[in-house]
């Protein structure tokens, strides 16, 4: 297993859930952690949660829906430590709806956050990456990126999307450049992006999962420190987990 001690990670959508669980686990791993989000009171309270020593994190205030401010966020970290050795694509939104409903401000929300915003950050690290030759882009996808259901038809191809940018990306990077690829497809776990859903019919649905232990944040945190602790000659490409109870 190769050490972590000392490895800069960016983490997006860093504030609550997933995202908080990842950066958390990755400095209790030793790595420095820059946390990304748009709520820079929640990024505070965590940063001085993971360590009370502030070279040790970093926090950035970032809409990943802005190129710009994407590109300002990399260049904060690579200022303040000299380079980044992984990405976390965690930033998402899932407000659910039937397509009759036409929600359509709620599709382009996720098609800017979900699909732009994995553009935005990886492009803006991939520069730096292509210049140490090394690196690991972890993309956070679903086991929507798999397998469409109803109510889920914009938030599903914004997942298939994510996943179809993965295997490009590694197809790309990694044999030339030795940058890393790593999708992690969660199933229902618990986290903020339930509380999106506006369509009462699709609440009325997800209330099904009370009846499974789902899983929690850390669970995901757990497969991601499992892939980017490997030898530098293994790229660990696909994770997808469900809870043991989950039939679909």
């Amino acid at each position: 297993m190769e050490t972590m001690t000392d490895k800069v990670a960016l983490v997006t959508g860093a504030s609550a859930g997933i995202g908080e669980a990842i950066a958390r686990a990755m400095g209790q791993a030793g790595l420095r952690v820059a946390l990304a989000a748009r709520r820079v009171d929640r990024l505070e309270k965590i940063a001085g949660e993971i360590s009370t020593d502030s070279e040790r994190t970093l926090v950035c205030p970032c809409d990943v829906t802005s190129r710009e401010e994407a590109k300002k966020t990399v260049g904060a970290v690579l200022d303040n430590w000299g380079k980044i050795d992984i990405l976390v694509n965690n930033a998402g939104v899932m407000p659910l709806s039937f397509v009759k409903n036409l929600h359509l401000d709620e599709w382009d929300r996720m098609v800017d956050v979900n699909v732009k915003g994995v553009l935005n950050c990886t492009g803006a690290v991939i520069p730096t990456m292509l210049e140490q030759q090394s690196g690991h882009i972890i993309n956070i996808s679903s086991l929507a990126g798999r397998r469409i259901f109803p109510a889920g038809s914009v938030y599903c191809a914004t997942k298939f999307f994510v996943c179809a940018f993965s295997e490009g990306l590694r197809a790309e990077l990694s044999p030339r450049d030795n940058i890393r690829v790593t999708i992690i497809e969660p199933a229902f776990t618990r986290s903020e992006l339930t509380l999106s859903i506006t369509d009462e019919t699709v609440k009325e649905r997800f209330a099904e999962f009370s009846q499974i232990k789902i899983l929690e944040a850390e669970d995901i945190a757990n497969a991601v420190i499992y892939a980017i602790s490997q030898p530098s000659h293994v790229n660990v490409n696909e994770i997808l987990i469900r809870p043991t109870e989950q039939e679909t």
